[in-house]
């Protein structure tokens, strides 16, 4: 195996590992957004809840939903952010994949093609031998036929 070879199997198994660790901080990266929007559905729920119980009861409870109702607010706006950022995060992280996934075959397609290209060489030495084989198995004989 030629010496630039095994330097692109590395190049390859290197890529490859890059590749992973990509993919691993998307998956990351999607399931904290999941978590958000997990949380923003709890938040919504809560407060159609919330508002239920304040027009049950608009003396006892309703007198606090304005508070809540601020909170909520301020806690909505924060996993708004949130999201925002993850989402913003998780498209850096695509794109990183996506490069990283076409130095990988890029490895990979100069990989196949040298090999090929040795494949191709060899076979052209080979059949060099036999011809040479051949040709000497017919002079042979032509010169025993001739003695």
């Amino acid at each position: 195996m030629a010496k630039g070879a095994k330097g692109l199997k590395t190049l390859i198994r290197l890529s490859k590992f890059n590749v992973d660790e990509k993919r691993r901080t998307l998956t990351a990266l999607q399931a904290r957004e999941d978590q958000i929007l997990d949380a923003i559905r709890r938040a919504e729920a809560l407060l159609v809840h919330e508002q239920q119980a304040a027009a049950a009861d608009p003396g006892g409870v309703g007198f606090a939903f304005p508070a809540f109702f601020k909170a909520w607010t301020a806690q909505r706006e924060q996993l708004q952010q949130s999201l925002s950022a993850v989402r913003g995060e998780i498209e850096v992280a695509r794109d990183e994949l996506a490069e990283a996934f076409r130095e990988q075959k890029t490895y990979e397609v100069t990989k196949e093609q040298r090999d090929k290209r040795e494949r191709e060489e060899l076979d052209r030495k080979e059949q060099a031998f036999l011809d040479e084989v051949g040709q000497n198995t017919h002079l042979r004989r032509k010169a025993e036929d001739e003695v």
